[in-house]
């Protein structure tokens, strides 16, 4: 098995929209992947809590059967469409994957 997790750190106001409200929007975004292609299991996406020293805002761990499953996930037209979206907002990206 897979854990692909992914984290973004966002910028203040990208066209006009409070970091916060892109938060929010980011978040949604990315519950609409959930369950979209055969193999994907564990589906979370989180975002960082005011009062906590956090250097992001939103992290998705998300658990693959195998490579197979993962890429197509990535090749996916929902997540495709979020590249566009995030482009506009992010300031950086971390990810990683690894075997479980």
């Amino acid at each position: 098995m897979l854990r692909h997790i992914v984290m973004w750190k966002l910028k203040d106001t990208p066209d006009g929209a409070s970091r916060a409200d892109n938060i929010q929007k980011l978040k949604s975004k990315l519950e609409t992947c959930r369950s979209i292609v055969k193999g994907q299991g564990h589906f979370e996406v989180g975002t960082a809590q005011a009062g906590y020293d956090c250097t992001y805002d939103v992290v998705l761990v998300s658990d693959f059967d195998d490579k197979a499953a993962l890429q197509e996930y990535l090749d996916h037209p929902k997540h495709l469409a979020l590249k566009d979206f995030i482009a506009t907002v992010r300031e950086d990206r971390q990810c990683v994957d690894y075997e479980v």
